[in-house]
């Protein structure tokens, strides 16, 4: 029976050889239009930010954070869109991009005639789609600085921790697209993605809404990630930071676990 669990630790030099070398193909495949990728993600939250953070931030004016800091509301959305561009760009390759190289191009039933196995492919792609989802963050926090909505040693702060979340909505995205069956399932991925950008503290406060509504939103992994990025953007970044960084080291963990588990299952089977 083929075994699915992660590598051992006497192979991790290995493993992370092989999973490089998914990363290379996907690099070698993209290279000739990776720039317009690039462009078309960074286009969307940057509007987002110009049109809502800038534009309605005129008539709204200053927002008070829970801890009595006042911001501008130019200043409280940017990190919302910070975390939302990293969740976007790292589910458009680990979603629709995965879902067609696994269940139409059955492109990994050739890639594990090799030594490679369904994790390191995981890893693989995640950090390809890594390397998408940090070029948005680091031109975001780039107009973020130019925009004086943060300072330069924030935003240096702010990028590992931008790179944290779309790793772990990588792996997320990931392990949900094992469990699809066409592409008209990712309608509801689709409006999932939506519902929570609109309800993550992204345009106003979570203390905002009702109680109860308010507890599901702050168990949510772009409300998670938006406090984070958020807290350390604006300099509000108290302990809280802990748990953010925890949920999302977690799910990051769980996607993995489940996506190289399903592809197992799938391309073995």
């Amino acid at each position: 029976m083929v075994s699915f669990v992660l590598p051992r630790l006497v192979d991790v030099s290995s493993a992370s050889r092989r999973s490089a070398s998914v990363t290379e193909r996907n690099v070698a495949a993209l290279r000739s239009v990776y720039w317009l990728l690039l462009v078309s993600g960074f286009v969307e939250p940057l509007l987002y930010l110009l049109s809502i953070g800038v534009g309605v931030g005129a008539l709204v004016g200053d927002i008070p954070l829970p801890g009595g800091e006042v911001v501008t509301y130019a200043a409280f959305v940017a990190p919302a869109m910070l975390a939302s561009s990293a969740m976007t760009g790292a589910l458009a390759e680990t979603t629709f991009n995965f879902f067609g190289k696994l269940k139409y191009m059955k492109l990994y039933d050739g890639v594990i005639a090799t030594p490679v196995q369904p994790f390191e492919i995981a890893l693989g792609e995640l950090a390809w789609a890594m390397l998408r989802g940090s070029a948005y963050s680091a031109a975001f926090l780039a107009v973020m600085v130019v925009m004086d909505l943060t300072t330069v040693a924030r935003a240096v702060v702010a990028f590992p921790a931008a790179v944290l979340v779309g790793f772990a909505f990588g792996a997320l995205g990931m392990a949900i697209s094992t469990f699809m069956r066409s592409w008209q399932d990712f309608d509801l991925m689709g409006s999932a993605q939506f519902t929570l950008f609109l309800f993550s503290g992204t345009f106003v406060p979570a203390e905002s809404y009702p109680t109860v509504l308010r507890w599901l939103i702050e168990v949510t992994p772009l409300y998670r990630a938006v406090h984070l990025i958020r807290g350390i953007a604006v300099g509000t970044a108290g302990w809280g930071w802990v748990l953010d960084v925890l949920y999302l080291l977690v799910a990051l963990g769980l996607g993995l676990l489940v996506a190289s588990r399903r592809m197992g299952s799938l391309l073995y089977k």
